[in-house]
């Protein structure tokens, strides 16, 4: 059985939702970068609702959506200069910041930490969805813990089925990797996940950015686990476009290319191709729904192509590390 679905651009489709999240319950809507799993975020019932539907482990904290600028201070009670810098530069946009939180945030939405992870969708629904609620909206994404991220409603409604009270079809995601997370908790801002904004355009506003030194410090950020956006199928990333491995005798494998795959992809019984023409935005964009088909085709094993860890790459290489297994 599976939610009700209404299109997200509609005013009344936009009204009901928000009476469900007013009321402590469970909305699924779209971002510019995959559907989120919306509830109050100053509801610590609803927040546990969103844990129990996505069977999500408590110590992963969940993002804090804002309708702009102007609501951060309800859920921080810091906000140092260069936030606000970052801030008038990219939001909207698919850029998260860890910031001292407010008292009134509950401990299941920080996972007991004393920061919050907020953001300001660039995304018309889910812009009017906070708005019409009146209160921040926490959100992971709308799909069971630790599988691939949903970029359609249709993903949502395959995996979460009637666990969401409403999914609002947006229609795709346009960016389709999740935000770039960054911590402004110490004294030097720390990238903790990198995403659809890319380290070196932060960097050209805000100069250095340090990397997370160990997973301990990764984990104040949300979709930190080691296995992550991860297929039932196993994926093994290949050291090199066209690296290919010894191949295992009758075994049902499909293949992930990056750009048009060369004449072994013969070999594959399925193949996507995240962009035809090596655009990384394209792939991006792709990258989630090429391996939700590749894992509904029945096949052995998963090989997937790397790309370059540069900008959008490092991304994207991410997140295949995290839903991979080794031969």
């Amino acid at each position: 059985m599976g939610s009700k679905v209404l299109p997200g651009n509609h005013p009344e489709s936009i009204r009901l939702a928000a009476e469900i999240i007013r009321s402590g319950g469970l909305v699924a809507f779209p971002t510019e970068t995959v559907y989120g799993l919306g509830c109050d975020a100053v509801n610590p019932e609803a927040a546990a609702k969103v844990f129990e539907a996505k069977q999500r482990p408590a110590f992963d904290p969940l993002i804090v959506h804002l309708a702009d600028q102007s609501m951060v201070e309800t859920v921080a009670k810091h906000i140092p200069p260069t936030a606000i810098v970052l801030m008038d530069a990219f939001w909207p946009g698919p850029l998260t910041l860890i910031l001292p939180k407010q008292p009134g945030v509950p401990d299941l939405v920080t996972a007991g930490l004393p920061t919050v992870a907020v953001r300001v969708p660039d995304h018309p629904v889910a812009q009017a969805l906070i708005r019409e609620s009146g209160t921040p909206i926490a959100a992971p994404s709308a799909n069971p813990f630790g599988y691939v991220s949903p970029t359609t409603a249709q993903h949502v409604s395959d995996g979460l089925g009637d666990r969401v009270d409403l999914i609002l079809d947006g229609g795709p995601c346009p960016v389709g990797v999740e935000s770039t997370i960054v911590s402004l908790t110490g004294a030097t801002p720390q990238l903790l996940r990198p995403g659809s904004l890319s380290l070196e355009t932060i960097q050209s506003v805000i100069g250095p950015v340090d990397r997370a030194a160990s997973a301990v410090e990764a984990m104040h950020a949300p979709g930190q686990s080691a296995r992550h956006y991860a297929t039932r199928t196993p994926v093994t990333i290949l050291s090199a476009p066209g690296a290919w491995p010894v191949f295992r005798g009758g075994e049902r494998r499909g293949l992930l290319a990056m750009s048009e795959p060369c004449e072994l992809a013969g070999r594959f019984h399925a193949v996507e191709v995240l962009s035809p023409s090596g655009d990384l935005r394209e792939a991006a964009r792709h990258l989630f729904a090429a391996l939700r088909r590749l894992d509904a085709s029945g096949l052995d094993r998963i090989y997937s192509e790397p790309c370059e860890e540069t900008g959008l790459g490092r991304a994207i290489m991410d997140r295949l590390r995290r839903c991979a297994t080794s031969l």
